[in-house]
């Protein structure tokens, strides 16, 4: 029974194997790449959020280049700027009201980001492939980016002189996320994408100095980009061996 199980199993994994063999050689004679805009907004996390707020999107944009390396996987290079907002006064404790210790705090943080990444997306579907009816692809990507942030905190509590900082830094993240596709015509794409960035650092809300006693010291901070893009594709097809070999075939 195992052994009947095993072969079963291994024929599968085979049978998917060359199929997707198959895709990638067929998707070998044509390429694409991609050049976009997109519009969105910026969601910090960290000490003065302890959770995503969707009331603290800020304004950003991005521009990205992408090319496809295989029939399912796209690498991308971006630009993203954007604004950052958080304000312990929008953090609920359990009975509705400001958190006991953001009430305490009175703390609040501005500033803006920039960002410079270049991430690995895999496609579940064909989007470009114009003999199908629906031509979308879900997708998830994961990356490696870095960025400059310029933010000023600043507090209204018992602490406010202490709490009150400004400064810049740079700082590597780590993008993942997921999105769809939606190819509207053979040339352009519309695209909506939601992605977190995972930082190695609490000094976005200049929150790491601080008391212990007012902040989480041992928390790092993160900020999430959502937005829809618009995106023209280039296509490029590879000519034949024997078409190479034989010129006069082309006339």
């Amino acid at each position: 029974m195992t052994n009947s199980f095993l072969s079963k199993t291994l024929l599968v994994c085979l049978a998917q194997a060359g199929s997707v063999f198959f895709v990638l050689t067929s998707a070998s004679a044509q390429s694409t790449s991609e050049v976009g805009i997109g519009i969105g907004g910026l969601v910090y996390k960290g000490d003065l959020a302890p959770s995503y707020q969707f009331k603290n999107n800020r304004p950003a944009l991005t521009a990205f280049y992408r090319r496809d390396i295989s029939a399912p996987i796209t690498l991308r290079g971006a630009l993203m700027g954007g604004l950052l907002r958080a304000d312990d006064a929008n953090v609920q404790g359990v009975n509705g009201s400001t958190a006991p210790l953001p009430a305490l705090r009175q703390a609040n943080m501005k500033g803006r980001l920039f960002e410079i990444s270049g991430a690995l997306e895999y496609n579940f579907f064909d989007y470009h492939n114009r003999k199908d009816k629906i031509h979308l692809t879900p997708y998830v990507m994961v990356g490696l980016a870095g960025f400059y942030a310029n933010t000023t905190t600043q507090g209204n509590g018992p602490d406010a002189q202490a709490f009150t900082k400004s400064g810049s830094m740079l700082g590597l993240a780590v993008p993942a996320g997921f999105g769809i596709k939606l190819a509207l015509s053979r040339h352009w794409n519309l695209g909506v994408e939601a992605g977190a960035r995972k930082t190695f650092t609490d000094e976005l809300d200049h929150a790491s100095t601080q008391s212990p006693v007012l902040v989480n010291v041992h928390d790092q901070d993160w900020y999430f980009y959502n937005g829809v893009s618009i995106s023209y594709t280039f296509y490029k097809i590879h000519c034949p061996d024997s078409y190479k070999e034989n010129k006069q075939l082309l006339r």
